[in-house]
């Protein structure tokens, strides 16, 4: 090798090495740059474009958005749904006289009524019964049947697949809540899969629940059974509701807009309920549409209702003991907590204190507060000698005779007093 030669290569050998030192510089400089931290991603007003709300039943049923359907029993509230399901499956005419616009597939699930009372509905109707499709359960799973609160996306899924998407229908939408129904946090994890699925797809769904028993004169929104999340998630509240009739009278029922977010939130329909042949001994529900409707849904619940009077706080106590029961199911927990989920459920708390003492649920005195807890089974009684909670139970009771010269009885009826001291249950 020649001089120049062995010379260029020294040189390449040199420039190597001083490339590998680069390197390394760099690779030891770039991990010292920090990683790009978690930020909160803005979005200015201007870029945001504004949509026109797109609706199924306009005024009624909103396309891409969940919508409630509720009542009492007997108001028909599943024949309705499926009336209007056949609405859209004809492309046909609304209760107000409007076109549907845009036919297309309806989706039922129904948790209550077997496949063939919901085709007999449908049939009765007037539904196209190749644009209906009853959702009866899943595939790969052993037969296991659909859950609308663990399957939502499977059924997204699959209703992607339909050429026209426009209605699904969850009779009872509480089905759809994996946790407890009266929570809030429960409620709006569990329906958040099915506001996606409506928003994703562009599909109308309207969920089926039921009033609270004790009830009757209150907020209709207010009066949807179980967390007052799902009325708050809807954006639009449908109520039913039986009218007050002589005995001449034909049967009549209202179906009045409750709340509306996105429209007119009052008005609504008279209508009465016909059974017809559909087959050979085979006979189907439907609605038969009638007046139109002025007023709030208050309003017009308050004239239309009959139910007594004398049942509705004997009504209302039910519920909260039903309440109260499943709060206390798992354990004791604290009152405050309590009260705080039966203001969300829609109960007083008069008549949750009325509910603790006809359970005979006991108070337990805690570091952090006072807490609820079903009595134990087996136990004699809640003032039991043996008992240390109940020689707590003698301790506020001979407190509050000293108060008041009066004897209290049992620990639940003490329960309802309230505040007797410093240092007493708060409830």
């Amino acid at each position: 090798m020649s001089a120049k030669s062995a010379a260029v290569v020294d040189a390449a050998v040199a420039a190597h090495g001083g490339a590998d030192r680069l390197l390394d510089r760099l690779t030891v400089g770039l991990s010292a740059v920090p990683r790009s931290l978690p930020a909160v991603r803005l979005l200015r007003g201007d870029a945001v474009v504004l949509e026109a709300v797109q609706w199924a039943w306009p005024g009624y049923l909103p396309a891409g958005m969940l919508t409630l359907l509720g009542g009492a029993p007997g108001c028909g509230k599943t024949t309705i749904a499926l009336d209007l399901a056949a609405t859209i499956t004809t492309g046909g005419t609304w209760p107000d006289g409007a076109r549907c616009r845009q036919a297309g597939d309806v989706m039922v699930w129904s948790g209550e009524d077997p496949h063939a009372v919901t085709a007999s509905r449908l049939v009765a109707s007037g539904a196209d019964m190749r644009r209906v499709h009853l959702i009866d359960g899943v595939t790969g799973c052993d037969g296991e049947g659909f859950d609308p609160g663990r399957h939502m996306d499977l059924l997204e899924s699959t209703a992607s697949k339909l050429a026209a998407p426009r209605l699904l229908i969850l009779d009872p939408i509480v089905s759809a809540v994996t946790g407890d129904g009266h929570k809030s946090n429960d409620v709006r994890r569990s329906l958040q899969p099915v506001v996606d699925l409506a928003h994703r797809l562009g599909c109308a769904v309207l969920g089926i629940t039921h009033f609270s028993k004790g009830t009757g004169g209150r907020d209709p929104v207010e009066r949807i059974t179980g967390s007052l999340a799902f009325a708050a998630l809807a954006r639009l509240v449908l109520v039913a509701a039986k009218v007050k009739r002589e005995e001449d009278e034909e049967p009549r029922r209202v179906l009045v807009r409750a709340k509306s977010n996105i429209g007119p939130d009052d008005g609504g329909f008279a209508y009465g309920l016909e059974r017809i042949e559909v087959a050979p001994d085979v006979e189907g529900q439907r609605v038969h549409w009638l007046e139109p409707l002025e007023g709030t849904a208050r309003e017009v619940l308050a004239e239309a209702e009959a139910n007594p009077e004398g049942d509705e706080e004997s009504s209302a106590l039910d519920e909260a003991v039903q309440f109260l029961r499943s709060e206390l199911r798992d354990g004791p927990k604290p009152a405050k907590a309590i009260f705080r989920e039966a203001r969300d459920a829609g109960h007083s708390e008069r008549t949750i204190k009325r509910a603790k003492a006809e359970l005979q649920a006991e108070s337990i005195k805690e570091k952090v507060g006072w807490a609820w807890a079903l009595p134990v089974k087996g136990a004699k009684s809640a003032n039991s000698a043996n008992d240390s909670k109940a020689q707590t139970a003698g301790t506020l009771e001979e407190t509050a005779k000293s108060a008041s010269g009066s004897s209290l009885g049992n620990l639940g009826t003490l329960g309802t007093l309230g505040t007797l001291a410093d240092g007493s249950e708060v409830i």
